[in-house]
């Protein structure tokens, strides 16, 4: 064999090159352009001993600097408590796979359900299924099951003030599945909404997306939206930070079909980008048209608590060509990550949290008015993130924030930056922030 860990002999190789009609292994990627193969030798060191390899490793540990965090973007610098992280370690967490044997599995089962049951609070759902990968792809598989649920209809609404990476993924997803996507305008930092009801009046449209809190920051008002929605025979999702829900009005108070989201604002660590966690809830009618697993609780034969994988006859691994989606996995370690965190807070922890984190955005949304040299870009009610206008050389300035330690807002567009604070940030960071982007102290 030519590599140790393979197991196709030279003639398994030959003949399935054969096959396919080509001759030689590079043949087969001949179409890879040149400029992007890999042809310098690999920068790997040699062999080291553990305590070289130790320090070798905590000196690349070193080039991480740590930044006080003035960005969001839908992706939050919550307080992530010291104890999550010791009990997800634990080998029965960190290694554990699919439940499919209830018998010896009810500890996985038990937690995923209690991941359930306190998604299901938040959004006001009735069901909440085992985790999804991140918000995205929820957004995408509630787009999947609003089609899956209407009468012949493959239409889409999605509000330009989604954020743009959800918008982004969805777009692939449809791609290959014969789904029209149509983006309702914005209109003053809000969702359009004499467009959505001109568009509804085409009679085409399957299911509408919105969000809560926006791309923007604002906390959009959907009064009477539903209503419209449902008596146009369509679907309603709400894309939600779950953050958020615990003083914002839920989906279910909103009357949707569906809440998605992503779980990272649960204390997630940014961590470069994930892992983080999707959730997708929905109420009872649509609850076969989830995608995913979904956990129940039921009794033993000696009539005990216990819990099962339910509903499986419509996944991917029971009969693929007709599973509700392709996805029939789930995030489990992060879903037990967030019931951990919901756990550990509670109900008025996790508005503290909120209350906290508005404080400080209000607090630097005044204070950057205050300078003159931002100004409002929208008049709209917000949580924890905001945007204002500003003349500002925002790269420039972010980048000397960096030197400072200090990841400043997002540029979103010509004039426009957006900042978001959550309860980690002080009034001491603040305005040591401010200070440094108007005085250059």
């Amino acid at each position: 064999m030519s590599y140790k860990y393979m197991p196709h002999s030279e003639d398994d190789l030959k003949a399935m090159l054969e096959k396919i009609g080509v001759e030689t292994i590079d043949q087969l990627y001949s179409d890879v352009p040149s400029e992007v193969i890999f042809s310098r030798e690999y920068d790997i060191p040699s062999a080291m001993s553990e305590i070289e390899l130790r320090k070798h490793f905590k000196e690349l540990a070193q080039k991480n600097k740590p930044l006080t965090v003035f960005a969001g973007g839908g992706v939050y610098d919550h307080y992530s408590p010291s104890v999550i992280p010791h009990l997800l370690s634990r080998s029965e967490f960190y290694t554990a796979y699919t439940p499919y044997q209830p018998e010896i599995s009810q500890g996985t089962l038990q937690y995923i359900f209690e991941y359930q049951s306190m998604i299901s609070e938040l959004t006001g759902m009735e069901a909440t299924n085992a985790s999804m990968y991140d918000g995205a792809t929820a957004a995408a598989e509630a787009m999947f099951m609003m089609v899956a649920s209407s009468k012949k209809r493959n239409r889409v609404l999605i509000s330009d003030t989604v954020n743009t990476h959800v918008k982004k993924v969805v777009e692939t997803y449809t791609r290959f599945h014969g789904i029209e996507i149509t983006f309702l305008p914005e209109k003053d930092g809000v969702t359009d909404l004499a467009s959505l009801e001109k568009e509804l009046a085409k009679g085409d449209v399957a299911g509408v997306l919105l969000p809560t809190p926006n791309k923007y920051g604002i906390i959009e008002d959907y009064t009477g939206v539903s209503e419209t929605i449902h008596s146009n025979k369509a679907f309603l999702t709400i894309y939600a930070d779950p953050s958020s829900l615990s003083v914002l009005k839920t989906p279910a108070e909103w009357n949707a079909d569906i809440a998605c989201g992503d779980g990272q604002s649960l204390g997630m660590p940014l961590s470069f980008g994930g892992p983080y966690l999707g959730y997708i809830s929905c109420s009872k009618t649509m609850l076969r048209k989830m995608p995913g697993r979904i956990v129940g609780a039921t009794k033993d034969a000696d009539g005990k608590r216990a819990f099962v994988l339910t509903l499986q006859a419509r996944e991917q691994h029971i009969r693929r060509e007709k599973a509700t989606s392709n996805i029939c996995s789930n995030q489990s370690l992060m879903a037990l990550y967030a019931t951990v965190y919901l756990s550990l807070l509670g109900k008025e922890g996790l508005k503290e949290v909120n209350i906290l984190s508005c404080d400080g955005a209000h607090y630097l949304y005044d204070r950057l008015l205050a300078t003159g040299k931002f100004h409002k870009a929208f008049d709209k009610p917000f949580l924890k993130e905001f945007v204002v206008k500003t003349d500002l050389d925002m790269k420039k300035i972010n980048e000397k924030l960096l030197e400072e330690g200090i990841m400043g807002g997002l540029v979103i567009g010509e004039g426009l930056v957006e900042f978001a604070v959550t309860e980690k940030r002080s009034k001491e960071e603040i305005d040591r922030l401010v200070d440094l982007m108007i005085e250059g102290k």
